[in-house]
């Protein structure tokens, strides 16, 4: 949401740099750089400092939800939804509870080809909160893989309509917003992209 991300990240590293070095025991101080290694894409930097924190706060369920992520885009997918699960049974009424632990469950059970078992979180996860594309565009690729195209059309359809700027064009376009480990990119490409190719998504 910044103008000038490259340059606020790197004042927001140098004054949580300070902050650590006046408090090293802080857990808000090292979830702070956790979230910076974070949006720098630095995952595998970030995962010892999350591990800091929750020595530090074990009851965090948003650490514990971030921890997952840079799990995942560091290719350790394996560890990714016993993480969740702790998050869940913490924060079992958390407001955001179907876009940062159903959907994550979903999307994990997704690329490691559980395909029913995708399907019952994605769609919790849609009942919970489904007003967001990517919501829809997991349970699409479920259904398709699972030989349901009239279902996974009509989730394609209306991830298309919440996002209206052509993110769910091609298999292509959406190629291209893809961003993590290539291990995880073949797992994308054997599960999530071929599904919404069987919902109907067009290569190009």
């Amino acid at each position: 949401m910044s103008d000038s991300r490259t340059a606020d990240l790197a004042r927001a590293e140098g004054l949580i740099g300070e902050a650590l070095a006046a408090s090293p025991n802080s857990p808000l101080a090292h979830f702070t750089k956790c979230e910076i290694l974070r949006a720098s894409g630095r995952f595998s930097e970030a995962i010892p400092e999350f591990e800091t924190v929750l020595a530090i706060d074990r009851n965090n369920a948003w650490v514990l939800f971030a921890l997952a992520h840079c799990k995942l885009n560091t290719g350790l997918i394996a560890q990714v939804i016993p993480i969740v699960e702790r998050a869940i049974r913490l924060s079992p009424r958390d407001p955001n509870i179907a876009l940062m632990y159903y959907y994550r469950i979903g999307e994990i059970d997704l690329l490691q080809s559980r395909v029913d078992e995708a399907i019952l979180w994605l769609e919790k996860a849609r009942g919970a909160n489904p007003e967001y594309s990517f919501i829809h565009a997991f349970p699409a690729a479920a259904y398709g893989l699972s030989g349901k195209p009239e279902r996974a059309a009509a989730e394609l359809a209306e991830a298309r309509r919440l996002q209206r700027e052509g993110s769910y064009s091609s298999i292509a376009r959406l190629r291209k917003g893809f961003f993590g480990v290539s291990k995880n990119l073949a797992l994308f490409e054997a599960t999530f992209f071929a599904g919404l190719r069987k919902a109907g998504m067009p290569e190009e």
